[in-house]
């Protein structure tokens, strides 16, 4: 009789694979999508481009409130700070911060989930986006960044200690498979 021997690498991976869930389980989120901005940048449009392309039901209400959740099953909250839209919206910065949080708790507090994304890769980034996303991401059930935008790793280190699943694609055009995959 032959011995097959395995060292806890092999092992390891043959259990994880075995463990898999099939496609059909791995859906993290359901429809109807409210899909908002945090910090008003014109990404949000993308989002919403996207996820028509994707099939998604959806509605994108930039500067959403609480409210705005009632139909909602799933809330997409796209991070990217822009001052210029802020102004554009009527926003400024607390106002901006203090709504997001207003409409996290609420969705917190009706059980709906939360799919955070950043699409503006580098270019984004800054201290108010970097702000936002060390306050939001921790309440996300999953997470989307353009890769650009996550070159020194901070998304990744927040999604990694609050136990966020992070999906980093190459461009806007690749958020249509993940989104696909994430909605039931």
């Amino acid at each position: 009789m032959k011995k097959i021997l395995l060292s806890g690498a092999a092992l390891s991976l043959l259990l994880a694979a075995a463990a898999m869930p099939s496609a059909a389980q791995t859906a993290l989120f359901e429809q109807p999508a409210l899909i908002t901005s945090a910090g008003q940048s014109a990404d949000v449009q993308i989002a919403s481009v996207q996820a028509r392309k994707a099939g998604l039901r959806s509605v994108l209400i930039k500067a959403a409130g609480p409210k705005d959740l009632a139909s909602a099953k799933t809330l997409v909250l796209v991070l990217g700070a822009s001052l210029k839209g802020l102004g554009a919206a009527g926003l400024d910065t607390p106002k901006e911060k203090e709504r997001v949080a207003s409409l996290l708790a609420e969705a917190k507090a009706k059980g709906i989930p939360i799919l955070v994304l950043h699409l503006g890769g580098e270019a984004r980034r800054g201290d108010l986006t970097d702000e936002m996303a060390a306050a939001y991401l921790p309440a996300a059930r999953m997470a989307i960044v353009i890769k650009s935008g996550n070159k020194d790793g901070l998304f990744t280190r927040i999604c990694q200690a609050k136990g966020v699943p992070l999906k980093e694609i190459e461009k806007t055009l690749d958020l249509v498979e993940p989104l696909k995959q994430a909605f039931k």
